[in-house]
């Protein structure tokens, strides 16, 4: 692969010498360059500074590209989604304008259960398709790594099925792919009576096989009133560990599940959600290295409350934003999107968004030593905008698509 050398760029956005997870106050730290260059070779940042160090007489490179005032920074870090899944849902969309609740969608056999049935009817081949398409357009709008989660299948085949998907999509994308096993994301019809028979047959017939076929990165489960008990989350995040899965926790969605605290104590990489959360969960989480990922577009899509992100940044904690790309709460994987919703609703500062959409959402994947900033031996993976005043701007014009090209290891991404 030829070395690259870019030119006139107008703001280098999230320049580290060294990159670590940030906590509380140190997300509003954005460093950045002004009239910089980048050098790239094979794939990976090698140097970066000002035009003023004359970097045309410091690297000969073979192939010279004119930034042109663009700004660049790192591509968006999706640490939640759940990419895979068998078809829309919009008829669910209306039942909620119509007045119908998430619980009480779920409790008539929607929700999770509906994805569920449209994922055994469906082929691997059709799942792999439709799943790619998506891979390529969220890639198209900035995202240059991403975590998928099983969890629409509820049953020994289904959720082997789509972990073998994410597996090929792994082995086809050019970005990095974190699978995760959610086969505890609600209780199939079957065993609604019958929680521990569920519970069973994740951890005797499902984990050995993802275990043996390497399928998974990580085991996730919904701990949620109605769903499944703290007690439950941790019987199954326990066997996950045994089989070398670590825990990512649905959590505090709807009520205080004590999923954080769960989290916590069992060194999960990060607590997803975190609607519902009270002075003991922050406190818990400020005290610990999970990160607390937050899913504003999963509230905006549900009418639900913002996560608390003020509160849980003023107390230490540790903030990633993400997706939550589904069918049924939040069928949109633009991360510019999460990153203005998190500026407007959640009022991060722009700087704490991009830092928790690039850094912190690399670290929420334990990608962090090779994406999620400009930083020497990183991959280049590179958002180039279109001409912006200033990167504020990239939230305030939350309706723009700001993005004139997207670098994927060196190389401008075509699909």
């Amino acid at each position: 692969m030829p070395s690259t050398l870019i030119l006139n760029i107008k703001c280098l956005v999230n320049t580290r010498n060294e990159s670590h997870l940030l906590h509380g106050k140190e997300l509003a730290n954005l460093p950045c360059i002004n009239n910089a260059y980048l050098f790239i070779e094979n794939g990976t940042i090698v140097a970066y500074g000002s035009m003023d160090e004359s970097p045309l007489e410091k690297f000969k490179s073979s192939e010279i590209i004119d930034a042109e005032e663009a700004t660049v920074m790192p591509t968006w870090c999706d640490s939640h989604t759940h990419l895979v899944f068998a078809t829309s849902r919009e008829n669910e969309f209306v039942d909620k304008i119509k007045g119908k609740s998430y619980a009480e969608i779920a409790a008539s056999g929607g929700g999770i259960l509906n994805s569920a049935k449209a994922i055994a009817n469906a082929t691997e081949d059709d799942l792999y398709n439709s799943a790619y398409k998506r891979l390529e357009e969220v890639i198209q709008l900035g995202t240059g790594a991403i975590e998928i989660k099983s969890g629409y299948g509820l049953s020994v085949e289904a959720e082997l099925k789509m972990l073998r998907v994410i597996k090929k999509l792994k082995a086809n994308s050019p970005i990095p792919i974190k699978a995760t096993f959610l086969g505890a994301h609600t209780y199939p019809i079957a065993y609604k009576e019958n929680h521990q028979g569920y519970i069973d047959e994740i951890i005797q017939q499902m984990l050995p096989v993802i275990a043996k076929e390497q399928l998974a990165d990580y085991i996730d489960v919904f701990c949620e009133t109605g769903f499944f008990s703290k007690e439950e989350t941790e019987t199954i995040c326990k066997a996950g560990i045994e089989y070398g899965l670590k825990p990512k926790i649905h959590a505090n969605q709807l009520h205080l599940s004590g999923g954080t605290e769960i989290g916590v104590q069992l060194n999960a990489i990060s607590v997803d959600h975190l609607e519902t959360m009270d002075e003991t969960s922050i406190a818990t989480l400020a005290k610990s290295n999970t990160i607390g990922t937050l899913l504003p577009t999963a509230a905006f899509f549900l009418r639900m409350h913002y996560q608390p992100a003020r509160e849980l940044i003023n107390a230490g904690c540790a903030i990633a934003l993400a997706s939550d790309y589904n069918p049924g709460s939040s069928p949109s994987g633009n991360m510019n999107l999460v990153v203005a919703m998190s500026c407007i609703q959640m009022k991060m500062l722009p700087e704490e968004a991009i830092n928790a959409a690039t850094i912190n959402g690399a670290y929420a994947m334990e990608l962090g030593h090779e994406l999620g900033s400009i930083t020497v031996g990183k991959k280049a993976n590179l958002i180039f905008t279109k001409p912006l005043p200033s990167l504020a701007y990239m939230p305030y014009a939350f309706g723009s698509n700001l993005i004139d090209k997207v670098m994927i290891n060196g190389y401008f991404y075509i699909p």
